[in-house]
């Protein structure tokens, strides 16, 4: 591509060690990157026109020709294919791993997470509790210690990948990653495998826990128990373990965030004259009065007597909705004193009975103003 002085676009002397060389390119490529500078053609090619400089200066050979016989000396030597072992790869990744945060060894990965589904009452949800689970996992084989090799033997370092846990294709241009094939990412191979977990470093089990619940949780929050997942492979850390919280349906109550909700039915004498009646909470007995003339829907609202959120803030209300409830089975006595009742309203029907007496003057205009 370039036929300028490679030397002179790394900004080094032709006397410049390897490692002289390296930091330069190392420089440029943070400097030029593509991802760094995005739709700047001039970067790009300063970035291309570096990365061949240092191809050719990086490898001894081809810096030789170059030295000797200038471009001409490496104009078929550039590129190429197959597995790449130094030089430029290395360095090409150590850059990719300065710039997004990664790098062309194999990482310790730690064991997968786990999820465990928890049913609690409103009563536990609500106090907080302690519950015992027992949770299915995996765990560091305590024969090999989690490396997977016979005790007394160790690991063998790849001999695809050099321990690097990846192998690097370049093509053209482009040096592609990919995890190597052989050791699938961990970098070591076991030609001698542990007899307790047969190489794997980790063996099933069924793991007892305590779980503190704290007060106030509610449906869909999660517990996290840190490392008490999945052993990592070969000595890694483990995962982690989260509890999901699922409440029981209540009887009573129902739970809108901090707020609970119950139906109160009474019966038409009370609802009608007023009286005092007991209603339940979380937290005991309560006295709630009914003033005279409550209709069914009507909700009466007890401060702080619902729950305090698992993440802060104030306590929430208990809610009663009253049900007026019609009475059933009456006898024939019963019968006629309602018969008596509502003759004697007479015609001031429609002031003891206004929300009816509404609905029937609403229906009446309807019904008008469907007439042709």
């Amino acid at each position: 591509m370039s036929k300028r002085d490679y030397y002179e676009i790394l900004e080094v002397s032709n006397s410049a060690s390897d490692a002289d060389i390296k930091k330069a390119f190392r420089r440029l490529a943070m400097k030029y990157h593509p991802d760094r500078n995005p739709d700047d053609q001039e970067a790009e090619h300063r970035f291309k026109e570096a990365k061949e400089a240092f191809d050719v200066l990086s490898n001894h050979e081809k810096r030789a020709a170059y030295d000797q016989f200038g471009h001409a000396g490496v104009d078929h030597s550039v590129g190429g294919g197959g597995f790449s072992g130094g030089g430029f790869g290395d360095a090409f990744s150590d850059i990719f791993g300065d710039i997004f945060g990664g790098g062309g060894r194999s990482r310790v990965r730690k064991g997968a997470d786990l999820q465990y589904n928890l049913e609690l009452s409103l009563e536990d949800a609500v106090a907080g509790t302690t519950v015992k689970i027992r949770v299915p996992t995996l765990k560091h084989c305590t024969t090999c210690s989690g490396s997977g090799a016979r005790p007394g033997t160790s690991p063998d370092t790849c001999s695809t990948c050099g321990g690097h846990g990846q192998v690097r294709m370049q093509q053209g241009f482009f040096s592609v990653q990919q995890t190597c094939p052989n050791c699938r990412g961990k970098g070591t191979t076991i030609s001698d495998p542990c007899h307790s977990c047969h190489g794997a470093g980790r063996i099933k089990e069924q793991k007892s826990l305590s779980v503190e619940v704290p007060p106030g949780v509610d449906n869909g929050d999660r517990i996290r128990l840190s490392g008490e997942g999945e052993a990592g492979e070969s000595g890694a850390p483990a995962g982690d373990l989260f509890v999901q919280i699922h409440v029981k349906p209540h009887p009573i109550f129902q739970r809108d965030n901090a707020d609970l909700y119950c139906e109160v039915p009474i019966n038409i004498v009370t609802a009608a004259l007023g009286g005092e009646l007991e209603v339940p909470s979380l937290g005991g007995r309560l006295n709630l009065k009914i003033p005279a003339g409550t209709q069914t829907h009507k909700l009466f609202r007890m401060r702080g007597k619902g729950v305090k959120p698992v993440r802060g803030g104030p306590i929430g209300d208990l809610i009663c909705r009253i049900v007026v409830e019609t009475p059933v089975k009456l006898n024939s006595e019963q019968k006629e004193l309602l018969q008596q009742f509502g003759e004697s309203m007479g015609k001031a029907a429609k002031k003891h009975s206004p929300n009816e007496n509404s609905w029937i003057d609403s229906m009446k205009k309807f019904f008008e103003d469907m007439k042709p």
